[in-house]
């Protein structure tokens, strides 16, 4: 049983593993920062606490983001698209973004036009 109000819970569309797209943006400039999966625990977790939490397909566990590095995310505002599949969370970022220590995970450039 999801732990989600059941609005919430109802609109969601998961992919076979149970999880939802999350775009992670900064909530002053509208830089995107980074790429995570949400379950609905994770969902539930984010929307109750204010600390963006994952879902680590790798580590088949729960992370919260910040926890060890210091680098959190303070969500603002979490949107779900009109497909029901992605979510728009946005935050007030501290440090990098992504593990590399990168301030965003999209600072590779540009793959072309």
């Amino acid at each position: 049983m999801s732990s989600l109000a059941p609005d919430i819970a109802a609109r969601l569309k998961r992919d076979a593993a149970g999880l939802v797209t999350a775009v992670v943006q900064q909530h002053d400039t509208g830089e995107v920062l980074m790429v995570g999966w949400m379950d609905d625990e994770a969902l539930h977790r984010t929307l109750t606490t204010g600390r963006a939490t994952y879902w680590s397909r790798s580590r088949q566990e729960y992370w919260v983001k910040g926890e060890t590095s210091g680098h959190a995310q303070h969500v603002k505002q979490v949107r779900l698209d009109c497909d029901g599949d992605t979510l728009l969370v946005t935050v007030d970022q501290v440090g990098a973004a992504c593990h590399t220590g990168a301030r965003t995970c999209f600072d590779e450039g540009l793959l072309g036009a």
